[in-house]
């Protein structure tokens, strides 16, 4: 599996070199309504059932927005259910927007859009859990997208035949994220970038992304407990296997690819 060349590569720092060219950024309109919406591949932009956010989700209160989901809350059934979507994201997601709004009250990071956010505070240790709760609020709307209701079967075959010349065959591209996502210790996500001219997997833990010199973002796979407890308690195997198998979103990642 290709991993990163030492520790430091996808840390914090490591998105520094490349905030300003990152194929997705989230869109905000400073100090107002700011919903951290992927500007590429945007939700409710193909057919994957119309977009509603979580149930009675109540709109954080501050410069940063909650996206909407890019399909209704039992979309993803029976892979994922209605009340996994109802706590992952009306709960944990909101929950770092929250977060966040409390955090850059009164500071300049109130008048930045968030990619802006993560930027400023990735290397700055006094600010540690702006950017946590920035960079969950970003990974997650991310990893919402990442997702379809359609994503059954195998790759178009723009995206196979890229798949195919850089890890040999889907089979293995398939084992290889698989392999990420099992194999990431505790909480984090599983990547698929491309990096260096070919497409990759890579794991980061916590809030940890892989935007870093040029690297671009396709996919990504939550793997935090939250994102599958509910359904498949501690088998992430089983989780992770109905994600890549059933949701994943190949359109995404081709307009994430262009």
């Amino acid at each position: 599996m290709s991993q990163p060349t030492s520790p430091s590569d996808y840390s914090r720092r490591g998105f520094l070199a490349a905030s300003v060219a990152a194929p997705i950024l989230m869109s905000a309109q400073s100090g107002r309504g700011q919903s951290g919406t992927p500007t590429t591949a945007q939700p409710g932009s193909t057919a994957q059932g119309e977009r509603k956010p979580a149930d009675a989700t109540p709109a954080p209160t501050g410069p940063f927005q909650l996206a909407p989901l890019p399909w209704k809350q039992d979309a993803l059934a029976p892979h994922i259910s209605a009340d996994t979507i109802g706590f992952h994201y009306g709960r944990h997601h909101k929950g770092y927007v929250d977060r966040l709004n409390k955090q850059v009250e009164g500071k300049r990071y109130a008048n930045m859009t968030l990619d802006q956010v993560i930027a400023a505070t990735m290397t700055d240790e006094a600010e540690v859990a702006i950017y946590n709760n920035a960079a969950q609020a970003w990974n997650h709307t991310f990893f919402w997208n990442s997702l379809t209701p359609k994503g059954a079967g195998e790759p178009p075959a723009r995206l196979a035949d890229r798949i195919k010349a850089d890890f040999g065959s889907v089979d293995e591209f398939k084992k290889q994220l698989t392999d990420a996502a099992l194999n990431q210790f505790g909480s984090g996500w599983a990547w698929v970038v491309l990096q260096d001219g070919k497409l990759r997997v890579v794991k980061t833990g916590n809030a940890a992304s892989p935007m870093a010199r040029g690297t671009k973002l396709l996919l990504t796979i939550d793997v935090w407990e939250h994102a599958y407890y509910l359904d498949y308690q501690n088998r992430r195997n089983e989780y992770v296997k109905a994600v890549i198998d059933n949701l994943l979103n190949w359109e995404f990642a081709i307009a994430n690819l262009a």
